[in-house]
């Protein structure tokens, strides 16, 4: 006779608490298997005049590679440069990190032209996702900090 591991599958009570437990988990196995450490994760905001956010970005770093996970512009302050600065602050981050590339995700409804102006380049577009729209993994080549 066979003996069979018992378990139980639920619905995580805490989702944001599971996500938090299985990143930790992937970077943990990830890190022993290229041998690389130096994960960082990053954030810049902006804030008007009453301290309130009207953009911010966030990523990480990790094994000479950079992702950004998050932009956004508060809708009545975009075209203003902000997100290009924040960009920008989030690039140099990389570098400082060693990184040789950075990768970011976007739908065709949010801001891949912002992203191929700031000298990223269309990787993979994956069609009608979600319906009716396009979902874009686009990267950037780095150089050398300065």
């Amino acid at each position: 006779m066979t003996q069979f591991e018992m378990y139980t599958i639920e619905t995580g009570k805490d989702t944001e608490e599971v996500i938090k437990f299985l990143e930790d988990k992937i970077y943990d196995h990830n890190s022993v298997t290229l041998n690389q450490f130096n994960g960082n994760l990053f954030s810049w905001v902006i804030k008007n005049n009453e301290g309130l956010i009207i953009a911010g970005i966030a990523g990480w770093t990790w094994a000479n590679s950079c992702e950004i996970t998050q932009l956004w512009v508060n809708e009545i302050s975009r075209h203003k440069g902000l997100g290009k600065t924040l960009l920008e602050k989030a690039e140099h981050e990389a570098k400082i990190k060693k990184c040789n590339q950075i990768l970011i995700k976007s739908y065709s409804f949010q801001a891949p032209h912002f992203y191929i102006k700031m000298g990223y380049e269309i990787d993979h577009v994956q069609k009608d996702f979600p319906q009716g729209h396009n979902y874009y993994i686009l990267t950037k080549k780095l150089d050398k900090v300065q």
